[in-house]
């Protein structure tokens, strides 16, 4: 067969999956070459969080945190059972810290442990209040040169300057220490001038674009070659094994040879209406999700044409999204566990915990949908002492930018209703209003004693961790009582699809029979979730993603990556 380019690791995607596995194969001593089918390098990473979920990781001893690799193995264990291989499970558990020490010696990449944000759910053995979810920190776009025109553009902070996931929680207390934070922050973003001159965002990137830059970083620094609108369409196979792909760029369809392996990490099939509604519970599409335009089942259909088999295509990673007016989706991690709201459907009942995990969450928007109360889409309802302490999702709060200063779009575009009584609310809103007025009875009732004893919201750390601590005594909880009366219109969405290509816990494509596809490696979205239907905690998307890219990239460069 004859080719166009060799390199010894083919990559398809750009996201932190993608970036960390041409990062390993590059220290081991190989040839990598990262092919990105967007016009823009980062995906779906570069609109998220950043975080990533590492038990027993080394840097958790300096904060005085107490963790084991073994102890993250029995709270994977008892929250996802058997649904996935104890391998491969093991596996993550294992070497995730692994993979975070070789990237933080070998590359940009740097994480700190928050030791206040926890593991999702406290009932599983295994659990720590702290130091597995970590931060990606600041990075400056400067340090990219061209490539920062090139990241990403559609990631957004609430405030003109990006923060931290610490400083995002600071600012969300509203107290002297948050305002001299944001006064901090706001004066470094103003003082950069020759940014400000030229229009530019803040140069100052944290979170997912933050990693991303890092990682982009790193593989400017070894002259790893990215191409940019480079499609992958096409797995070549000689001989029973992956042996490269036909990529196309600039018009051509290039055949490259990839001696080692072949890497999809080209996200999940989030945009892809057509997989979601084979697969997924209805009511589904492609609207209503926070993904990277480019996750639509690419690197899962390559993988399918070689007899691939497939898992949890019928789950994703769940969260509530609102649509803008200009159509970006965004993901409501924050805002839902503020006291003075609940989220009803329309029947005007309650249905959830609104503070716990955005996951269990639409699990239960889902449920309310199925037993016919209309939940899809579902409102976050607030009073005016909510809209005037705290932000909305992207909306600031009232102090801040008062009714007449947001944009008119937000309300005549639906994503958000005002009304000067309940009843009005649930008029404009097409929602039960004497179910919404006994919902909201009982529940300020409740919300007065601080409990709320049908869903027990607040009664974790989880659900109290972006909650106002000065409301006692439950952070989450607050009546509703003060007009004008408010409603953000929320989806049924998700952060991507958690269903993909069966793998091993080498990495590696299985076919349906379960045996080896050789040459094909598969990690981040693409591949089928090693946490199954579960989410542990926060970062546990690019956790994995970092992870199983590591270790595919490591097995192909091992002396048995040239065999089964």
């Amino acid at each position: 067969m004859q080719y166009d380019h060799e390199v010894d690791w083919l990559v398809a995607g750009s996201g932190a999956a993608g970036m960390t596995g041409a990062v390993v194969a590059h220290q081991l001593g190989g040839s990598a070459l990262v092919v990105e089918k967007e016009p823009r390098y980062g995906g779906t990473t570069c609109k998220s969080g950043g975080v990533a979920w590492i038990p027993g990781n080394h840097r958790q001893p300096a904060l005085g945190i107490a963790d084991s690799t073994g102890e993250g193995w029995q709270y994977l264990r008892g929250l996802i059972g058997n649904s996935v291989s104890e391998p491969r499970l093991r596996a993550y558990a294992t070497r995730a810290a692994e993979m975070l020490a070789f990237m933080m010696q070998h590359s940009h990449v740097h994480f700190t442990p928050l030791p206040t944000y926890m593991d999702y759910y406290p009932q599983v053995a295994g659990y720590k209040s702290g130091g597995r979810s970590m931060d990606p920190g600041a990075f400056s776009l400067r340090a990219l040169g061209a490539e920062a025109d090139r990241i990403r553009d559609d990631y957004h902070s609430l405030m003109s300057f990006n923060i931290t996931v610490p400083e995002g929680r600071r600012l969300g207390v509203m107290d002297l220490g948050a305002y001299w934070l944001g006064f901090r922050l706001l004066a470094r973003y103003w003082l950069d001038l020759p940014a400000r001159l030229r229009g530019k965002p803040d140069q100052r990137v944290t979170l997912g674009p933050a990693l991303v830059a890092r990682l982009r970083r790193s593989l400017l620094d070894r002259d790893i070659p990215l191409w940019l609108d480079a499609p992958m369409r096409e797995l070549l196979v000689e001989e029973g094994r992956v042996c490269g792909a036909v990529v196309e760029r600039a018009g051509k369809a290039l055949r490259v040879r990839a001696r080692r392996g072949v890497l999809l990490a080209t996200g999940g099939f989030a945009h892809n209406a057509v997989l979601r509604q084979q697969f997924q519970q209805a009511p589904i599409g492609s609207e209503w999700t926070a993904a990277a335009p480019g996750a639509t089942g690419d690197g899962i259909a390559m993988g399918r044409a070689l007899g691939a088999g497939l898992d949890f295509m019928g789950s994703a990673w769940w969260s509530p999204t609102y649509r803008m007016p200009d159509g970006r989706v965004l993901a409501l991690i924050a805002g839902k566990a503020y006291p003075g709201s609940i989220m009803v459907n329309r029947a005007g009942l309650r249905f959830t915990n609104e503070a716990q995990p955005y996951e269990d969450l639409v699990k239960d928007q889902y449920a309310s949908e199925q037993r016919g109360e209309g939940a899809i889409p579902c409102y976050l309802l607030f009073d005016a002492g909510y809209r005037q302490r705290y932000p909305v999702g992207h909306i600031k709060p009232g102090k801040m930018t008062r009714d007449e200063n947001l944009p008119p779009e937000l309300f005549s575009s639906g994503l958000l209703t005002r009304a000067d009584s309940l009843d009005a609310l649930a008029a404009k809103l097409g929602i039960d209003a004497q179910g919404l007025a006994v919902t909201v009875e009982r529940f300020n009732a409740n919300a007065r004693q601080g409990r709320d004893p049908d869903f027990g919201r607040g009664d974790s750390e989880h659900d109290r961790y972006y909650a106002d601590p000065k409301v006692q005594p439950n952070p989450c909880l607050g009546p509703l009582e003060t007009g004008p009366f408010y409603a953000l219109r929320c989806e049924a969405g998700d952060l991507d699809t958690k269903g993909g290509l069966r793998c091993d816990e080498q990495g590696r494509v299985l076919d349906e029979a379960g045996a080896v596809i050789p040459g094909l490696y598969a990690a981040g979205n693409t591949s089928a979730a090693v946490m199954g239907d579960a989410y542990p905690g926060a970062g546990a998307t690019i956790g994995s993603a970092m992870t199983f890219a590591y270790i595919a990239a490591r097995h192909a460069f091992a002396d048995e990556g040239d065999s089964a």
